[in-house]
């Protein structure tokens, strides 16, 4: 009798240990089968752009091997790519599908020219490529790379009058390189750059060189806003000084461009980030916005394997935030004619980045 409760109790046991070891197969096999990570599923549509670059291709054998619409476009993703926050993902396929857009082709395309190879700043060492955008918090990503080029050992240590000496600063464009080596950093860097609202970038740039000009930079006052004056100037009796009306008059007229050659480089703060970047001839890794460079700076730092090198310099409370109020108030006085012609020259930026048209236009 007693051998026989002992022979029911080592089944029963066996038993037991036989379901929970079928229960652990059990669940390791359902982890496996459905666990889908960072929430992209196989099927997902690849949000990388991968079809607008002109730049060629060099084939750079990976160690990982992802589908090839997910090959990291420069050094930051690798391993990382589909672990980037959706904002940025989604950023990059709005691009993508507006680069496409026939409609939209004359206002979004442009020749990866000298022009645009002057705009774009290289860090061989940590194999980065910046594209200047004017009046997006330019300058304190300029002092990020030369720090990461070694010219100073700190942001700190860098003087203003060195930032944008380009002689001085150990900041390399990427037009003083050979052709070869241009095509191998486009196609092999990470490569980003900021945007934001493109009115308001234009309002920032209007107040910088005309109103306040803090780098004393007398050109702006004293060649180029008379001659926007003479030529946008509607009240010729006016002797105030170059008013937001003219300089929205000058940007919206579709024959600009014969008085931006007078002008020269110093156009570049209210040139289209189309025509500074070529977005859409260029495989950017990260589009940084400037309404949430809070985020974004950390992000790209990371993205680009820099984090632990370099920080971004700290950003004012509030100097980010998009003004719709001081937006509304610069354009108020200015006839729906004239602003139209304006957003029609920008409506490739608008369109490209995510940015609304502005309500006033719209009413």
């Amino acid at each position: 009798m007693h051998a026989d409760n002992m022979h029911h109790q080592w089944l029963l046991l066996a038993a037991c240990f036989w379901v929970i070891f079928m229960f652990m197969v059990a669940s390791k096999f359902i982890t496996l089968t459905f666990k889908d990570p960072d929430g992209y599923g196989a099927k997902q549509e690849p949000l990388i752009l991968t079809a607008v670059t002109k730049v060629e291709e060099i084939h750079v054998p990976e160690e990982k091997h992802w589908p090839e619409e997910f090959q990291p476009t420069g050094k930051a993703f690798s391993g990382n790519l589909i672990r980037q926050p959706l904002v940025h993902m989604e950023r990059l396929e709005l691009l993508r599908n507006v680069c496409r857009d026939t409609a939209l082709r004359d206002l979004s395309h442009t020749a990866v020219s000298k022009f645009v190879l002057d705009r774009i700043f290289v860090c061989d060492k940590h194999k980065i490529l910046f594209c200047q955008t004017p009046k997006v918090g330019n300058t304190q990503w300029k002092k990020v790379l030369i720090v990461l080029n070694g010219a100073f050992s700190s942001i700190e240590e860098i003087p203003e009058n060195i930032v944008h000496d380009h002689e001085k600063n150990g900041l390399p464009r990427l037009s003083s390189f050979s052709d070869p080596e241009i095509k191998k950093r486009l196609n092999l860097y990470f490569k980003f750059f900021i945007v934001r609202d493109p009115f308001e970038r234009l309002i920032s740039a209007f107040k910088d060189k005309f109103v306040h000009n803090p780098r004393f930079e007398p050109w702006y006052r004293h060649e180029i806003a008379p001659g926007i004056i003479r030529k946008y100037r509607k009240n010729r009796t006016e002797t105030k000084g170059l008013q937001f009306e003219d300089f929205v008059r000058y940007l919206g007229d579709p024959n600009h461009r014969w008085l931006d050659l007078q002008f020269g480089d110093h156009i570049i703060h209210w040139v289209t980030y189309v025509e500074l970047c070529a977005p859409c001839e260029i495989t950017y890794s990260v589009i940084g916005h400037h309404e949430t460079l809070e985020d974004d700076a950390p992000y790209i730092l990371k993205a680009a394997g820099i984090d632990h090198l370099v920080s971004y310099p700290t950003i004012p409370p509030g100097i980010t935030v998009y003004n719709r109020t001081k937006v509304e108030r610069y354009f108020s006085g200015i006839s729906k004619r004239d602003i139209r012609r304006l957003y029609a020259r920008f409506e490739g930026d608008f369109k490209l980045f995510g940015y609304r048209e502005p309500d006033f236009l719209l009413n």
